[in-house]
């Protein structure tokens, strides 16, 4: 487990068929580290791959703590040790489900309803396991294009490796790369059946999620530990 660049804590959906289903989507399976076929959609703008090429190598998931590298001194058991104690904390968060959504440019799952236990649940995540995290580097700030964040973004970015934590933070699903408007309508136009009877009511957050980036970039489900608290 040494071998992986960064680590991160993500939302990702048990096995089953809307697991199956996003995978394929997005033509990456994390959970077993391999890429899988696309389904064959009519009525789409571009080919899925082209869709769906900046989100692949993440693998479908919600950010929980975005990738970080670990601290001098860490290890991956450290890292895993202290996500299972936390999870053993932390009790599992219930929305009424998930809808789709054009959000800045792409096209995501959000989730429905109040979001205060979500925020709750990013906080301390982001929080009890930042003294994990090796601070940034110039370069891992730069790629964060901080002109472009508010003050307080910039702040959160500086304090805690990402700009969108604590009360910037929003959970959300990507499934596509960035597109112009009349793509994001056509891909929802066509996503939106084809995913409908799989998405999940109520939408259960009931694990955290550790990945790990290999050389090439993907992102692999390293160890799933339950919300038990």
């Amino acid at each position: 487990m040494e071998d992986f660049r960064r680590y991160a804590v993500y939302f990702a959906p048990r096995d089953g068929a809307f697991a199956d289903a996003v995978a394929s989507w997005l033509g990456w399976d994390p959970m077993r580290g391999v890429a899988v076929a696309h389904p064959d959609l009519a009525g789409l703008p571009l080919p899925v791959a082209e869709l769906t090429g900046e989100p692949r190598k993440y693998g479908f998931h919600g950010t929980i703590k975005a990738p970080f590298r670990l601290a001098e001194g860490v290890g991956f058991i450290d890292l895993q040790a202290e996500v299972s104690a936390l999870a053993a904390r932390l009790r599992p968060v219930v929305t009424p489900g998930l809808r789709l959504a054009a959000l800045k440019g792409f096209v995501a799952l959000l989730p429905e309803g109040d979001e205060a236990d979500l925020l709750a649940l990013g906080t301390e995540v982001v929080t009890r396991l930042d003294h994990l995290r090796a601070p940034l580097t110039e370069a891992e700030v730069a790629k964060r294009r901080p002109e472009r964040l508010s003050a307080r973004q910039r702040e959160l970015l500086g304090r805690w490796g990402y700009p969108y934590v604590l009360e910037e933070f929003r959970l959300h699903l990507t499934l596509s790369g960035s597109l112009g408007p009349a793509e994001v309508d056509a891909v929802m136009g066509v996503l939106g059946p084809w995913l409908a009877p799989l998405l999940p009511r109520p939408f259960v957050i009931e694990d955290l999620c550790l990945f790990g980036e290999d050389a090439a970039g993907r992102f692999h489900l390293l160890s799933r530990h339950a919300l038990t608290g």
